[in-house]
């Protein structure tokens, strides 16, 4: 069953880091690139925000017993199998999946979204 306090505590985090990062986006693109601590402060929102995602789709995968992920992308289409969330919505979570193996590591995958180490 999910735990209901800790799904919403990780959706608040996202609600949370979303906040700031329109905040950020606010600034101006120009303003925002040419500021190395800007710049870095956005990428850890996102990185934050993307990994309370994750957290949120695996927590309720192992919750419901939904098929297990094969990677962080996968585990959005996991729930999408499962009527969780809407399909339409699975390539932008895919998207932002992969999205954090260019934040957090330099590198985008065009096949996966990084596996949990």
């Amino acid at each position: 069953m999910v735990d209901a306090a800790r799904l919403r505590a990780l959706l608040d985090r996202i609600r949370d880091e979303t906040a700031h990062l329109r905040r950020l986006a606010a600034v101006g693109r120009d303003d925002l690139l040419a500021d190395p601590d800007l710049m870095a402060a956005a990428k850890y929102r996102f990185v934050v925000a993307i990994e309370a995602s994750i957290d949120a789709a695996e927590h309720v995968i192992a919750s419901e017993g939904l098929r297990a992920p094969n990677d962080f992308a996968d585990a959005f289409a996991s729930l999408a199998e499962a009527g969780v969330i809407p399909t339409d919505l699975l390539p932008r979570l895919q998207a932002m999946a992969r999205f954090r193996d260019l934040l957090v590591h330099g590198y985008a995958s065009s096949t996966t979204a990084g596996s949990p180490t």
